[in-house]
């Protein structure tokens, strides 16, 4: 059994899958740190903001963070969290992704992160633990990218503009605007912008929105609040914009995280 420590007390094992279970509360800060395995950080309950310098992800509830070995990342609780996480040691990770990215995470999987914590941290590999463990590697291969990441441009100039407008979102902003700030052209920038982020402006908008929203819906503020402040036309357009990128309403959301 293995909760409440820390991973890299059982890091050194001579397995390929490490399961480690701890609660936390809401603001707990895990300031910025890296791990020998890669980890597959596991919200059972609660969600939580993953930073790197690359960018950051939001994890909701029963949803999963993908970070590969050596990767530096902060973690902020946003709520009252209960994480599941494994950590694949080189054997485990071939094909695996390379980058950090949010993964959906199956009934089966869930299931499968739940147990693993309890079960031995040295576990004979032809035991039921070690079969547990294969088929768990199984269902990470298969779990689909959730679009819940804002990665940040690499180019020193872009880059400064995305976090000034990550400070103060704005559903309103456009290309013409940024483009302009910058010296570019609408096309040069729009160019530039998807080549350094990997998502068109109008997407990337949309996640910094959603990103900045999350932590005050969950502290409590009304959903028509945190909407005109962000520039939305009304409520329903951020209702709209929220469901699509996470799959439920913000009620819905709130509901499910306390």
């Amino acid at each position: 059994m293995a909760r409440h420590i820390r991973a890299a007390t059982l890091e050194d094992i001579d397995r390929p899958v490490i399961a480690v279970g701890n609660d936390y509360a809401a603001g707990h800060l895990h300031a910025a740190h890296a791990h020998r395995r890669s980890q597959l950080l596991f919200a059972e309950t609660g969600t939580m903001l993953v930073e790197t310098q690359q960018g950051s992800w939001m994890v909701p509830p029963h949803q999963a963070m993908w970070i590969p070995a050596a990767v530096r990342h902060s973690i902020t609780m946003l709520s009252r969290v209960a994480t599941r996480s494994v950590y694949l040691d080189r054997r485990a990770v071939r094909s695996m992704a390379r980058h950090c990215q949010v993964m959906g995470v199956s009934p089966l999987l869930r299931q499968l992160l739940i147990e693993a914590v309890d079960l031995p941290a040295a576990y004979e590999p032809r035991s039921r633990a070690g079969r547990i463990m294969s088929l768990l590697l199984d269902e990470i291969r298969l779990a689909p990218v959730l679009p819940l990441s804002l990665p940040f441009p690499a180019e020193a100039r872009l880059a400064a503009r995305c976090r000034r407008f990550v400070e103060r979102p704005s559903a309103q902003d456009t290309i013409d605007r940024w483009s302009r700030g910058l010296g570019l052209s609408r096309r040069s920038f729009t160019r530039q912008f998807r080549q350094e982020t990997g998502l068109t402006f109008s997407a990337w908008q949309r996640r910094a929105c959603l990103l900045s929203a999350v932590p005050r819906l969950l502290g409590g503020e009304a959903v028509t609040t945190i909407a005109f402040d962000l520039r939305y036309s009304s409520p329903a357009a951020f209702t709209t914009m929220f469901r699509n990128l996470v799959g439920t309403t913000p009620t819905a959301y709130r509901r499910a995280a306390s």
